[in-house]
């Protein structure tokens, strides 16, 4: 049976060429930093993202955490959206790693109010206050909606009046470089590290990258030792990353076109309320609560017709296109979808 699966990018599998070159990848040591393979794809995501030097990590949660560990110190403040991947589907990481605190700011379509990241950050002339260590800002962001570049800049620049780094959790940044139609290189002058994700929409079976200064990833080495995180010949697996950065970036606009048809056609069905203003990326987001019939049912049916999907959280669905979903899928999974509920 051929799954199809909207759950997440996360499900993306390998290409045949990123299998190739993982079988035939050059391999040494990457704790000694002698992995060939490794190093190349370090080099290739540096100059792509346009920061000095750059760390392979295991996963995004870690690279965002790592990069928490590196930037504050213990009992730091840090400043980030509420709803943001950092604070909401990291476990509270910030507390058990880096040991800081949280402070929120809201997001609103995509958007943080200047003022709003001036009121947050904390005086230093009050002895009774933590310190505001880091503002972590994310693009595109968990709710499928792109922060614009003027609004990054804003930020950024805000941050550096008060001495601040600014961190980027760009799990799908490229995705918002394909939706703002711009070079990520735009996106990231504007953070002082950086996390991107291999394994979601670009199909790397697993690995995230961490960007910023020499001097941070050197420092991020020790971190990265600290977490678990040396992963010996890891060639294997850098090699699928490589193609990912090469070869995979340019086909994002496949999947947001996807994801733009699969917000239409839902919307015809009746009951059906989708947030079309946040189809940005390739996720969609969608109210069935008036069509009567439960999302935690519609889950269980549709694993009968081979289509794999994740139940309502918060009162939404959620289904993300991918490299594995096509306009006939698409179309497969709206028939089927009339089909039970009707």
């Amino acid at each position: 049976m051929k799954w199809i699966d909207l759950r997440s990018d996360t499900v993306t599998m390998p290409t045949a060429e990123m299998r190739e070159a993982m079988a035939i990848a050059e391999v040494g040591d990457d704790v000694y930093e002698d992995d060939p393979t490794v190093n190349r794809l370090e080099k290739l995501a540096a100059e792509i993202i346009g920061k000095e030097a750059a760390i392979f990590v295991p996963t995004g949660t870690f690279g965002n955490q790592m990069c928490l560990f590196v930037h504050c110190n213990r009992g730091d403040e840090i400043l980030a959206g509420e709803y943001s991947h950092i604070l909401y589907h990291e476990a509270g990481a910030p507390a058990v790693i880096a040991g800081v605190q949280t402070r929120t700011f809201n997001v609103i379509n995509g958007r943080i109010r200047p003022d709003e990241i001036r009121s947050k950050i904390r005086p230093l002339t009050d002895i009774h206050y933590p310190r505001t260590g880091l503002i972590c800002i994310e693009n595109a962001l968990s709710n499928g909606k792109v922060m614009p570049l003027e609004n990054m800049r804003e930020v950024y620049e805000i941050a550096q009046e008060h001495g601040l780094p600014v961190h980027l959790d760009g799990a799908r940044v490229f995705n918002a470089a394909t939706a703002l139609n711009i070079d990520v290189k735009a996106l990231t002058q504007y953070c002082d590290s950086v996390m991107f994700c291999l394994s979601k929409g670009l199909c790397a079976p697993v690995g995230s990258m961490v960007a910023g200064t020499k001097d941070f990833i050197n420092k991020a080495r020790k971190s990265r030792k600290i977490m678990g995180g040396g992963m010996r010949q890891a060639g294997i697996i850098a090699a699928a990353g490589i193609i990912a950065l090469e070869k995979m970036v340019t086909r994002l606009k496949e999947d947001h076109d996807n994801a733009k048809y699969l917000g239409d056609e839902l919307s015809k069905i009746d009951g059906i309320d989708v947030l079309q203003d946040s189809i940005q990326i390739n996720m969609v987001f969608f109210d069935m609560s008036k069509t009567g019939y439960d999302s935690f049912r519609l889950e269980k049916e549709f694993l009968s017709y081979g289509i794999k999907i994740n139940p309502e959280e918060d009162g939404l669905v959620r289904f993300v296109t991918n490299h594995g979903v096509t306009k006939e899928d698409i179309d497969y999974v709206i028939q089927t979808f009339k089909k039970l509920i009707s």
